[in-house]
């Protein structure tokens, strides 16, 4: 590759679980200048629920073509969510659907696979269930189908497989292994134990850091979207520690960072040492630089829309008042299959409020921003606490997230802060993103205060 400008406008392809984003980024601002998405949609098998790879595929080349003609591409970079794996025949194409990680097929395989899984201790990755361990998925996939593992040349990392589908180049990256997938060792910076146990040490991808450039694009991609040939594409990363990136650049630790979406992902950067625990869904993340991260989680937007019932409601004044002097609260779990209250059922004290009410958005804001500070308590968190995605919108769980942790909280002004942290894979070494300033309030409401403190002694 010849020598090339600095980029200052970055695609970034960003798959979360519940949408499929193509967002342009100015590396100069951090803004996002466009922005188009479609629904991420299982769908069913056979041979499994599946994600629509090709659906995705040729959204994005169009949208790649659009962005191009109406700003400019300079880069690429890649962010999606975790516990997901794509397998590749020997001509580079599919050798089975990408399974959807909710599902239930690998929890009936779980003891065999449970017999050869390696230790918390080497991992860092809690034992999860349905596909959640990438590991796990592999071990039911390769039983249920019994040819897969043959007709699997490559396996890569779900960043990767834009990249790879983008320039030919085979990757995997250190901050998907790191997520709870059982296949790394990250004091180590290696692939765990696992990979040689599961017989696919051979068919694994190389490990690189998230920012490495794996290649430009293919010449059939450039007359595809109009790109300039040679338009460099960069590895990729896990989108809670994309969120993660922008901080990292920019601030002194100790911090944390609470990436929110389906999944609330915290992250405690330069924390107090803790004896993580396995059994309440504390992990160890690895970041951008290939670093462990204590980390902790819950599907909290998932839990929102299931006691929201898809209800946009915005509480005010006497609708926080009433469930703060009504001792009204939703304790855990709606999502019990994951998450610090795992196996615990949710239910209410108080009265419940109606569906769809501005009370009923409070007690469900301060049950959110609650469950996100035991998080941080487990994970040990010191410093600014700072909230990227839709909970950023959410003053009531803002509110209360900062009375119950006695942290300043610093609320993200973007709607989402994984396609900027992924944009920066691109920029220059040395760059440094501008922080975000903290949320302005006063000091916290004492009624809140003992509402976290009431909460937390019922939650156990």
């Amino acid at each position: 590759m010849t020598p090339r400008q600095a980029p200052r406008h970055v695609a970034v392809i960003d798959i979360g679980k519940t949408n499929a984003k193509l967002a342009l980024v100015d590396l100069e601002t951090l803004e996002e200048k466009a922005v188009v998405t479609r629904p991420n949609t299982v769908l069913p098998g056979p041979p499994w629920p599946h994600f629509d790879l090709d659906g995705h595929w040729a959204f994005l080349l169009d949208a790649l073509a659009g962005f191009h003609a109406s700003h400019g591409v300079d880069a690429i970079s890649v962010t999606t969510h975790g516990a997901s794996a794509v397998l590749l025949d020997g001509a580079g194409n599919l050798a089975a659907p990408m399974l959807d990680y909710e599902h239930t097929g690998p929890d009936a395989s779980a003891a065999r696979y449970d017999a050869i899984r390696p230790d918390f201790a080497e991992t860092g990755s809690p034992r999860l269930g349905m596909g959640l361990n990438i590991g796990a998925q592999l071990h039911w996939m390769f039983e249920t189908d019994p040819g897969l593992k043959a007709r699997t040349a490559t396996i890569l990392t779900y960043p990767q497989y834009w990249g790879f589908r983008l320039t030919g180049a085979l990757a995997t990256d250190m901050s998907s292994l790191g997520c709870h997938s059982d296949l790394w060792t990250p004091h180590e910076g290696r692939f765990s134990s696992l990979v040689e146990t599961l017989g696919i040490a051979d068919k694994i991808a190389p490990a690189r850091p998230s920012a490495d450039l794996l290649g430009p694009i293919l010449p059939e991609i450039a007359l595809r979207t109009g790109l300039t040939p040679g338009t460099p594409v960069h590895a990729g990363i896990h989108d809670s520690n994309a969120s993660l990136l922008p901080h990292i650049l920019s601030r002194p630790a100790p911090f944390a960072v609470v990436s929110t979406g389906t999944w609330v992902i915290v992250l405690s950067v330069g924390g107090a040492p803790v004896a993580l625990n396995p059994g309440s869904d504390t992990l160890i993340n690895v970041n951008a630089r290939g670093q462990p991260v204590p980390s902790a989680r819950f599907m909290g937007g998932r839990e929102y829309e299931l006691a929201m019932g898809g209800a946009q409601v915005a509480p005010d004044a006497e609708d926080i008042r009433a469930v703060l002097e009504g001792g009204i609260m939703l304790m855990p779990a709606l999502v019990d299959t994951s998450g610090p209250f795992r196996g615990q059922r949710a239910h209410w004290l108080g009265e419940e409020p109606a569906a769809g009410s501005g009370q009923r958005a409070a007690a469900v804001a301060f049950y959110l921003a609650l469950e996100t500070a035991h998080c941080l308590a487990l994970i040990g968190h010191r410093g600014p606490v700072i909230v990227e995605g839709p909970f950023a919108r959410n003053r009531a769980c803002l509110d209360m997230l900062a009375a119950a942790t006695g942290a300043t909280v610093v609320a993200s002004a973007t709607a989402t802060g994984t396609s900027q942290g992924a944009a920066l894979l691109a920029a220059p070494a040395g760059t440094v993103p501008r922080a975000p300033e903290p949320l302005t309030s006063p000091a916290p409401d004492p009624a809140m205060i003992g509402y976290a403190a009431a909460w937390r002694d019922r939650a156990g």
